[in-house]
């Protein structure tokens, strides 16, 4: 910036630090820009004062920090207004996300592991949907590989952050609630419910630390669940693949009443499922016609 420009940069110094004080923690460059233009006259900035030189003046002269989030999909810049929990950093990522999976998890205390990988889901757009039957080669061949695991994932200050690309369902089940993260903060977050953390995890047990972990979770989950809103929404999700029959599993391994394991067997079975992908030694479940692995 040349001299005119800093010399009224710096006597509306106090007016803009005031502004972001009051304005929203994490921003993108886009919230900065508009934040130039709508207040420039205002704060009588000269013209050749660049969105550029405005942050660096509010990183040098105020609390501004840059974060770059460089995933293979698109590539994020946040900006954010003094000190912030991670998790509300990541929670502006994309629109309308949420957390899941293992992290989800930890939220609910359905693990007494601490995981160092952050889930967090944006919904694809709603697709039409194959109504073509199921057939049991095809079941067979597809659990037969190793689980499709995806490559949007980054290294961020000691964590691995998945931004994941999941099926459209509405954000079904997806709460707002305050969380405490693992400093101790607590942050209002976008997170899948109990029920909807269960029947995710269920799906992809390599999101959420295998499957002797997702037990794990149902056992912990029996004071918080309800296992009759878990059938209501996993008929809505209307996943391909038979669940149902890995849910009813890990309900009955995990303790579950008899009466609300009927709430799965009112269920059809009609196909041998698998509890996991590409799994080594495996033991059949007569009663759920699920492949588990051996010992579970």
């Amino acid at each position: 910036m040349n001299k005119v420009a800093v010399s009224r940069i710096q006597i509306a110094k106090s007016d803009i630090l005031n502004a972001l004080d009051q304005g929203v923690p994490v921003l993108k460059l886009s919230d900065l820009k508009m934040l130039l233009s709508n207040q420039r006259s205002f704060w009588r900035l000269a013209k050749s004062t660049t969105t550029q030189d405005f942050i660096e003046f509010l990183k040098k002269q105020g609390k501004l920090r840059e974060y770059h989030f460089p995933f293979p999909h698109r590539k994020e810049t946040r900006y954010v207004w003094g000190e912030q929990p991670l998790l509300n950093i990541l929670q502006t990522l994309r629109p309308n996300s949420y957390f899941s999976h293992y992290t989800a998890m930890r939220m609910h205390g359905l693990t007494e592991q601490i995981p160092k990988t952050i889930y967090i889901n944006h919904e694809q757009h709603l697709k039409s949907q194959s109504s073509g039957a199921l057939e049991q080669t095809n079941i067979d061949t597809a659990f037969s590989r190793q689980p499709r695991i995806s490559n949007n994932v980054i290294e961020f200050e000691g964590n691995r952050i998945y931004l994941l690309n999941g099926k459209n369902t509405g954000q079904l089940g997806v709460i707002n609630e305050p969380m405490n993260d693992e400093e101790g903060q607590q942050v209002l977050v976008r997170v899948t419910g109990v029920e909807r953390t269960l029947i995710d995890i269920t799906v992809r047990p390599v999101y959420s630390g295998g499957v002797y972990e997702v037990l794990k979770a149902f056992t912990l989950a029996k004071e918080q669940v309800s296992v009759n809103a878990l059938i209501s929404m996993l008929k809505k999700i209307n996943h391909i693949y038979p669940y149902h029959q890995a849910i009813g599993f890990y309900l009955e391994r995990a303790g579950y009443r008899s009466s609300l394991l009927d709430l799965v067997r009112r269920l059809p079975i009609e196909y041998d499922f698998y509890l996991d992908n590409k799994m080594q030694d495996m033991e059949y479940v007569k009663a759920w016609q699920l492949y588990i692995p051996k010992g579970l």
